[in-house]
């Protein structure tokens, strides 16, 4: 089975805070692949298609997110992910 691995770093001001996180989970909703992320230096992975697990992370502006995804199309999942990361979750936030 096809494993891929990426990061991205949280941009928006209020981190990934309830709004970010429904839509980061739709986004990787759209993939076959199990996708999985984790606050770089901690053990907890959560699942990226539930908005409550990305909740549990409490990643603030600035926490360093680690995503892995296995599955036909985890290279997808990942790039798309942390593209989408880079632009503020669909710029739900300026500045």
């Amino acid at each position: 089975m096809k494993k891929c691995k990426g990061s991205f770093v949280v941009l928006n001001k209020r981190g990934l805070h309830a709004r970010p996180s429904v839509q980061l989970a739709k986004c990787a909703s759209t993939f076959k692949a199990h996708v999985t992320l984790r606050c770089a230096n901690a053990s907890l992975s959560v699942d990226a298609k539930s908005s409550l697990q990305l909740l549990v992370l409490s990643a603030t502006q600035g926490t360093e997110i680690s995503v892995e995804a296995e599955g036909e199309d985890a290279d997808l999942a990942v790039d798309t992910l942390v593209q989408f990361a880079k632009e503020r979750f669909c710029k739900e936030e300026e500045g």
